[in-house]
């Protein structure tokens, strides 16, 4: 299976969230995983909000930031370039949309037009709904 995977099922995984079992399964059975320089950035914003606000000891947010960084060294990590900008900037068929998932939606069909059959991961209900309309399958299923 290939996956885009996206920061809420990333950040359940990292933050051991109720959904963590599932998005960790997805993620082991990827033969190629794909995400953008956003989930990156997203999740280490929630580690360094979480620590700012007292939700997360600095010791856990490091212990997650390392997670994250080994997982990644293995994940193709999309820039997010012109292209994945001017089709965020577009409609999507589940609208509205906030702007970054709109980021989100777009690298995932920027990695969909090169990789066939890619499955998106994602908790995310918006997201969830466009990626639908869009004719991904999704994880968790």
């Amino acid at each position: 299976m290939n996956l885009y995977a996206e920061s809420s099922a990333v950040l359940a995984w990292l933050l051991e969230e109720k959904a963590a079992d599932q998005v960790r399964h997805a993620l082991a059975s990827a033969e190629r995983l794909i995400t953008s320089d956003l989930t990156l950035i997203e999740c280490d914003r929630v580690l360094i909000r979480g620590v700012s606000l007292g939700r997360l000891s600095e010791a856990g947010a490091a212990e997650c930031r390392a997670q994250l960084r080994a997982a990644a060294a293995d994940w193709q990590v999309l820039r997010i370039s012109p292209e994945i900008v001017e089709r965020a900037r577009q409609p999507f068929p589940a609208e509205p949309l906030r702007a970054l998932d709109a980021i989100h939606l777009a690298s995932a069909l920027v990695a969909r037009s090169a990789i066939a059959g890619l499955q998106l991961l994602s908790l995310d209900d918006r997201i969830r709904t466009a990626a639908r309309r869009l004719g991904f399958q999704l994880q968790p299923a």
